[in-house]
């Protein structure tokens, strides 16, 4: 029953996608039901934060509309090599979280897998923070990889995947990008997405690291009460600049293929090939920081990276490696 309720829900989300009223009368035929049947589903669109306007006369429709992502449109927007690459690709409707099922699929041992979802119930950043997850607005998605010769050579990985993201935005057309060690993509030091790797397997032999992205694309106000930091979405930053605010598949697609194509690679170019390229985004470069861990702090100066992805902090006219892990790193105000 489950499952045909699902079902049901998708159907009403493709009808209602386009953003037009459509009449009680029509969605029940649309979908085989009755009107109570559909009153019932249409109340489960305001239960995931969906923006549902009702008109009397007119019907029901979603303010704005809705891309909903599809696996086939996807998989088309994809090169022959990606394609290639990506071993499975599945777009859920509602899911616990996107890292959570390539992590399933990790433990099986498969590689290349790539998991989307419209909507995560429990979502998560670094640090085990909360990822806030609106329905159909925002990007969450998560791909496994398996690498052999242990997790030495998962260094500087997830700022490469950084790296990888804000090129693919500023290929978009968005300039005013920055990254802050070890893992947030910012545009004017709000920020715009997150990179959560989790590993599992041997750390000294065949593993399969999970990647995470989370990307506000249309963050609604009501959805982001509880972010704790400054945040910006993609809609508002492409509006602020002046460029054109692309779809959800444009995004999806093109960070797919530069994932795939950056991970085919990693074991043998490693974080130096993209250690340059981490440094000309770096938004905290020579600036004051405070890296804290969950018992301790220190402040000094951000020096960029070494060749492993660990940020070079100054103290005192000395030099320190902070390794990711559980670090987080904040500009001293």
């Amino acid at each position: 029953m489950a499952n045909r309720d699902e079902h049901t829900l998708h159907q009403l989300l493709q009808r209602l996608a386009d953003g037009e009223y459509h009449s009680g009368d029509e969605l029940g035929d649309w979908l085989g039901i009755s009107r109570a049947a559909v009153w019932k589903q249409l109340r489960k669109l305001g239960e995931v934060g969906l923006p549902l306007e009702s008109v009397r006369g007119r019907g029901y429709r979603l303010t704005g509309g809705l891309e909903l992502l599809s696996e086939r449109r996807l998989r088309e927007a994809l090169s022959l090599e990606a394609n290639r690459l990506v071993t499975a690709l599945d777009v859920l409707s509602v899911t616990d979280s996107t890292n959570a099922r390539a992590m399933l699929r990790a433990a099986e041992g498969q590689s290349g897998y790539i998991c989307l979802a419209e909507q995560q119930t429990a979502g998560r950043g670094r640090r085990g923070r909360t990822w806030v997850s609106p329905f159909g607005q925002n990007l969450y998605l998560s791909v496994s990889w398996g690498f052999d010769g242990g997790a030495t050579q998962l260094e500087g990985l997830s700022l490469a995947v950084g790296v990888a993201l804000c090129e693919q935005l500023a290929a978009l057309g968005l300039k005013d990008l920055g990254l802050k060690w070890p893992n947030d993509l910012l545009w004017r030091e709000q920020k715009l997405a997150g990179i959560l790797l989790e590993m599992t397997g041997d750390p000294a032999g065949h593993c399969c690291v999970v990647i995470g992205v989370g990307l506000n694309m249309a963050m609604p106000e009501s959805a982001a009460l509880s972010i704790e930091q400054p945040w910006v979405d993609l809609a508002t930053a492409c509006v602020a600049e002046g460029c054109e605010v692309p779809g959800r598949h444009q995004v999806a697609a093109g960070l797919i293929e530069r994932l795939v194509l950056l991970l085919k690679d990693y074991h043998h170019e490693g974080f130096s090939s993209w250690r340059q390229r981490w440094e000309c985004r770096d938004a905290f470069r020579n600036r004051e920081v405070l890296v804290s861990s969950g018992t301790s702090s220190r402040s000094g100066i951000a020096r960029g990276v070494d060749e492993s992805g660990a940020l070079r902090l100054e103290v005192e006219g000395e030099y320190t490696l902070c390794h990711g892990g559980e670090l987080s790193m904040r500009p001293v105000k």
